[in-house]
């Protein structure tokens, strides 16, 4: 494999719903620990693929336009984002793209991206390089400030870390930060 590159496990088509990637049925299931689980439930060789932890965190879901169409829940990236899992599409639905940043789900929008399954693809901030094939698609980057969420891994630790910033070095500890704080600590 080269290096950078990581390997598509699952290419779908246009209009993925969120029930395709987190049925309904297990809507009860809300915490990201146990959300991941439940990913894909319906493609049972796929989700035992993900249960087996035969697919290494890192590896590809290539889409087409619409991934993460129908409802608004936040589950369907929180699942996803559990296995490690990057989704490389041509669309997303505009709830699911800000589900996406909001859990630090890694996406990336490719209107032109063509991968097999099996393709080694490698991901950069502008581009996507099939290094099976040797093309190269261009990247509709997200907003910096949308995309520092996404890398600070959600928006809770993106948030926790703007406090801690804000408060500086002086004011850098815990027990000194007060209630609002500790609470976006999660402690």
């Amino acid at each position: 494999m080269a290096e950078n590159a990581h390997q598509v496990v699952l290419v779908l088509g246009d209009d993925v719903s969120t029930d395709a990637i987190y049925p309904g049925r297990f809507m009860a299931t809300v915490l990201p620990s146990e959300t991941p689980k439940y990913a894909f439930a319906d493609d049972a060789a796929f989700n035992l693929r993900l249960q087996r932890k035969e697919i290494p965190a890192g590896s590809v879901i290539v889409a087409g336009k619409n991934f993460g169409c129908g409802s608004s829940r936040e589950q369907a990236a929180s699942a996803v984002k559990g296995h490690g899992l990057t989704v490389v599409a041509r669309g997303l639905a505009r709830i699911f793209l800000q589900n996406a940043i909001n859990v630090g789900l890694n996406i990336v929008i490719c209107a032109d991206i063509e991968a097999k399954t099996g393709d080694e693809i490698m991901v950069a901030r502008d581009n996507v390089m099939n290094a099976t094939t040797g093309r190269e698609f261009h990247v509709t980057p997200l907003p910096e400030s949308r995309q520092a969420i996404v890398d600070a891994g959600g928006l809770i630790p993106f948030t926790r870390k703007l406090l801690i910033e804000s408060l500086g070095p002086a004011k850098s500890s815990m027990k000194e930060a007060g209630p609002l704080m500790r609470r976006a600590a999660g402690s």
